[in-house]
This record gives C-alpha cells, sequence and structure tokens, in this order.
C-alpha cells in the first residue's frame, strides 16, 4: 500500500488513518459539554440561521424516516422532529459517546423525545439497511470523517431511491476580502475564545486547520456525484462560509 493510501490530515497534521478517528474523537470528548455554547460565539449565533436553511431544504413530511449523522447535541433533530411527526422517525447517530450523552439530556430537556432514537456509529460503514431512509443529514462533521468518499457511499447506500442527503459544512468564502477576515478570525480569536471557555485552545485550532483541509464547493459536489448520487446542488451561506449541499439517490 502506498505511504499516501495510509496517511490523512488531521488539521494540519499527517497522521496515520488508524490514528484520525481516535484523535477527532478526543476533541470531541473534550467540547461536548461546552459545544453549544461554543457554536453561538464562535458563529455570533448564526448557526441557527444556516440550520434552520437546512430544515427548510429538507422537504420532510409525517412519517419520514430520517438519519441525522454527527447529530452531536440534536439541533437539527429538534427542528426536524414535528415535521415528522409521531409516525415518522429521526435516527441521531453519532460516533462520539460524550456527544451523544449531550444531546440526549438536551432534547429530552426540551421534551423532544417520542419519535427519536440514539445511535453511536461511524458514518464509513453505517450499520443501517439499504434504501432505508427519506433524508439523511451531516451538519458539520463530515470534515472529521477520515474517509469522506466511503462514508457518502454509505449515506447513499442507506437512503432509498430519490431520497435526499443534505451536508452542511464550512467551505470556502467565495470573496478574497471575507476570506482574508475569516482566516484571521479562525487561526486567532476561535483558539483564544476555546481557551477562555473551555479551557481549551489546542481542539479550536484543529477545527480552524480542519475547516481549510476540507474540500471546497466544487470539490465536494464532484465526491457526492462519484458516491453515486444522480444530481448534486450547492448553496452558498454568509458568502460561501457554510455550504449546503443537498444531493438527490436516483
Amino acid at each position: 500500500m502506498h505511504e499516501h493510501d495510509e496517511s490523512t490530515h488531521f488539521g494540519y497534521q499527517t497522521v496515520k488513518k488508524s490514528e484520525k478517528q481516535k484523535k477527532v474523537a478526543e476533541v470531541f470528548h473534550s467540547v461536548a459539554g461546552k459545544y453549544d455554547l461554543m457554536n453561538d460565539l464562535m458563529s455570533f449565533g448564526v448557526h441557527r440561521l444556516w440550520k434552520r436553511y437546512t430544515l427548510e431544504m429538507a422537504g420532510l413530511r409525517c412519517g419520514m424516516q430520517v438519519l441525522d449523522l454527527a447529530g452531536g447535541t440534536g439541533d437539527l433533530a429538534a427542528l426536524f422532529s414535528p415535521r415528522v411527526g409521531p409516525n415518522g422517525k429521526i435516527i441521531v447517530a453519532d460516533i462520539n459517546s460524550s456527544m451523544l450523552e449531550v444531546g440526549r439530556a438536551k432534547l429530552a430537556d426540551k421534551g423532544v423525545v417520542g419519535n427519536l432514537e440514539f445511535v453511536q456509529a461511524n458514518a464509513e460503514c453505517l450499520p443501517f439497511a439499504d434504501n432505508h431512509f427519506d433524508l439523511v443529514s451531516i451538519a458539520f462533521g463530515l470534515r472529521n470523517v477520515t474517509d469522506k468518499d466511503k462514508a457518502l457511499a454509505s449515506m447513499c447506500r442507506v437512503l432509498k431511491p430519490g431520497g435526499r442527503l443534505l451536508v452542511l459544512e464550512f467551505s470556502k468564502p467565495q470573496n478574497e476580502l471575507l476570506s482574508t477576515v475569516y482566516d484571521q478570525y479562525s487561526f486567532n480569536v476561535l483558539p483564544l475564545m476555546g481557551k477562555l471557555v473551555t479551557n481549551d485552545a489546542d481542539s479550536y485550532r484543529y477545527l480552524a486547520e480542519s475547516i481549510r483541509m476540507h474540500p471546497d464547493q466544487a470539490t465536494l459536489q464532484q465526491m457526492c456525484l462519484d458516491a453515486g448520487f444522480a444530481e448534486c446542488e450547492v448553496f452558498n451561506l454568509t458568502g460561501g462560509v457554510v455550504a449546503l449541499h443537498r444531493a438527490f439517490k436516483a
């Protein structure tokens, strides 16, 4: 096996593929307790608008089966739950047990429990039947997956024909000035914020680096098509700081 087949990126570091999952797990075990607070602080609350937009692009109806990958603290699940109703089902899946625990507790506090199920699962090898879900969503999680191509193919497999995938993720700003300001903010402010709020600057430095290493809009669009999706649209949000990819299974 070639060396490049055995290695991958963990932020700006090059690590063995077998090591990345453990390193990402350490990051999210560390940040889970303050994850929601930091999301609000880092995005000035705008992440809520991005997720609301994702909800509107989901096309959910009563009775639908939904898989929310990297579902973490349950923001999307809380939005999806009323749309699919008591006859629908939302599976909140995350590879990280700490994030799942925080999400389960938060949604229980909100009274969002009736149509939810929590599953610890790896996006690269989803433990679900073929052609099962109407919608698969993954918000701010794909960039942390070791083998993104394998994960996208797995998502396509578990979707019903005609089902849709929504990938909400940080992407590449479309304006040079915005890109410069964003870089300064990401590499100078975010780690400091992480240090002050969670006493963990390193995890937020990794998060900033992982955003830069993530495929840009066009690359991820092609990756979705290569994974077996029939079409994929891209919607830039906040000038491309975030992009929503919406793909459909044939």
